[in-house]
């Protein structure tokens, strides 16, 4: 799964890397973001814009906002099929532009699970591929949210964890905000990035808090020094 991620570069460098045109949103940087918060993505709307939806993605049809707790993300596998994704797959795609997402690599050792960031070894940002919709309460009040995709796990994804985001090639934003990209070559687009070109490394667990936000989060985590003689059992 996809639960937390980064999106740490200024505004300029996410309107140039994206060609947007119009930014209506404007929350950076964002160092530990979580779901059910409001969060940057890009849709075509005659042009690119930048908006601010929550992530968490909720069905037009949903009777209670609650669900989109459960709908964070989407597997590429199904989204074809489940309920909460066909509409959205046909008419509602977006970007989520990131420079690094968290997960969690359980470990053998005392440590448990230890927080890690993958990022482009290029140190870019990259867009990971969404879906949204629209949800109004009995009041008309609206509230617009996404969910993200995933799919199967790299080769440097594997030795962490068995899901990782659908990162596009900027070739493949083009088509996943195209309106006319027939479903098959939108499809195609949802598989693992390139293993080579991206590289991951451990993180302070004050990311395990989604109330930090501070660049902390996304530092390398201390080494750790190895163990003294005179620390030995005899």
């Amino acid at each position: 799964m996809c639960g937390r991620f980064t999106l740490a570069s200024d505004l300029s460098t996410i309107l140039k890397r994206f060609l947007i045109e119009k930014a209506r949103a404007t929350p950076m940087p964002l160092y530990n973001i979580a779901p059910a918060q409001q969060v940057p993505v890009i849709l075509n709307d005659g042009g690119r814009v930048l908006m601010e939806f929550r992530w968490g993605l909720i069905p037009s049809w949903a009777k209670e906002p609650a669900i989109g707790q459960k709908l964070i993300n989407a597997r590429a596998e199904t989204i074809r099929e489940k309920p909460g994704f066909q509409r959205p797959f046909q008419r509602r795609r977006c970007l989520v532009p990131a420079d690094g997402f968290y997960e969690w690599k359980l470990t053998r050792t005392s440590k448990g699970k230890i927080p890690m960031r993958i990022r482009l070894k290029s140190r870019e940002p990259f867009a990971m591929a969404g879906l949204w919709d629209s949800w109004k309460d009995a009041e008309g009040r609206e509230i617009r949210s996404f969910t993200i995709i995933t799919t199967e796990p790299n080769a440097l994804m594997q030795t962490i964890h068995n899901r990782m985001p659908a990162l596009l090639s900027p070739r493949d934003e083009a088509v996943w905000l195209d309106p006319a990209a027939e479903a098959s070559h939108l499809v195609q687009a949802l598989k693992p990035y390139p293993a080579e070109e991206m590289e991951a490394y451990e993180v302070s667990k004050a990311v395990n808090h989604v109330r930090n936000n501070s660049p902390h989060c996304i530092e390398p985590a201390a080494p750790q020094p190895p163990p003294s003689l005179f620390d030995a059992a005899p």
